[in-house]
């Protein structure tokens, strides 16, 4: 399939980390105890990564461990039917596949109530990881929930550290969930404890405030997160776009004006545009007019993903992006 008028992507995209169900209320604006029933969606920030890249023409793999129950399953048979590749994943007899309740507010923002005590997502151990799925990947996707407990902590750094070895491009999405850490001090220091590593990194304004301690969104902010390694820092604006800095530019691209209904996916349909259009052409990241063209693709794959309940049902296919780019802002 096509991205954009270009030829589909060849190269592999790894996504590892945590799949999960997430409980969606039916009605938007009401707190978890309020609400009338919820819709059962299937989430999971690196999944989403990885179903977003196979929905726009890419080849994905997702890398992570679920429980060997019917909502695990289910989870594997969704990736499966999204043409995600699942030989990266593990089942867990012992612990269920995890799950979060999250409530809608009437903006169409989130809060969440998560059931992990432990998650199969939690006990991925190094000895189960697929080395050869991890060495095939031309981008290795992570965030930093994998971080935040043993032994998952310790198989993320090692597929991390197995998959930079290999030559692959390291893609990071902290993708914040502060009820999920003992606190926010140790958040902070776990998600910068990997930051030097990755050659691509994708905050929210939210998540950039939270990491730098200031409530400025600026390029002053952004720049302390920079790193020497570093080829592509991203912060996402939600409607507004998203601000890009490399080693020799910077600048923004604008959004979308859409009707938002759930926030959920947005970013990581962001993440799985971006890097579906870098995966066979790294020279993007050094060409300013490329990279702005490549980043509005993203942001439309973003705000269409804002339109509907739940992330993976939402995420775009080619034509829907092009048919919203074709509309302008």
């Amino acid at each position: 399939m096509a991205v954009n008028g270009s030829a589909p992507s060849s190269g592999l995209i790894v996504s590892f980390g945590e799949m999960l169900i997430d409980f969606v209320p039916t009605v938007s604006g009401v707190s978890l105890a309020e609400a009338p029933g919820f819709l059962k969606a299937p989430g999971g920030a690196p999944a989403n990564v990885a179903i977003a890249v196979t929905r726009l023409g890419g080849k994905s793999a997702f890398v992570g461990k679920l429980g060997d129950d019917e909502f695990g399953h289910m989870l594997a048979g969704i990736l499966k039917t999204n043409g995600v590749q699942a030989d990266g994943i593990n089942f867990d007899k012992g612990a269920r596949t995890a799950l979060a309740f999250v409530t809608l507010r009437a903006d169409g923002e989130r809060e969440f109530m998560f059931y992990r005590n432990p998650s199969a997502d939690m006990l991925l151990t190094p000895d189960e990881l697929n080395l050869d799925l991890i060495r095939s990947a031309k981008v290795f996707h992570y965030g930093s929930i994998s971080l935040i407990v043993e032994p998952c902590r310790s198989a993320h750094l090692k597929a991390m550290e197995v998959a930079k070895e290999a030559g692959a491009l390291l893609s990071y999405d902290p993708n914040l969930r502060l009820p999920l850490w003992s606190s926010e001090e140790e958040a902070r220091k776990q998600i910068k404890s990997i930051w030097n590593y990755a050659d691509v990194i994708k905050v929210s304004d939210v998540e950039l405030e939270f990491l730098t301690g200031s409530n400025k969104i600026d390029d002053e902010c952004a720049m302390s997160l920079w790193h020497p390694n570093l080829k592509l820092l991203l912060v996402t604006l939600g409607e507004k776009g998203c601000n890009y800095y490399t080693k020799k530019f910077h600048g923004s691209v604008g959004g979308f004006h859409v009707k938002t209904v759930d926030t959920t996916g947005a970013g990581d349909s962001f993440v799985g545009a971006l890097l579906t259009k870098i995966v066979d052409d790294q020279a993007i990241l050094e060409d300013e007019a490329r990279l702005k063209e490549v980043l509005r693709f993203s942001c439309a794959c973003g705000a269409i993903t804002t339109t509907k309940k739940g992330a993976i049902p939402a995420l775009p296919t080619v034509s829907e992006v092009l048919t919203l780019l074709k509309g302008g802002a």
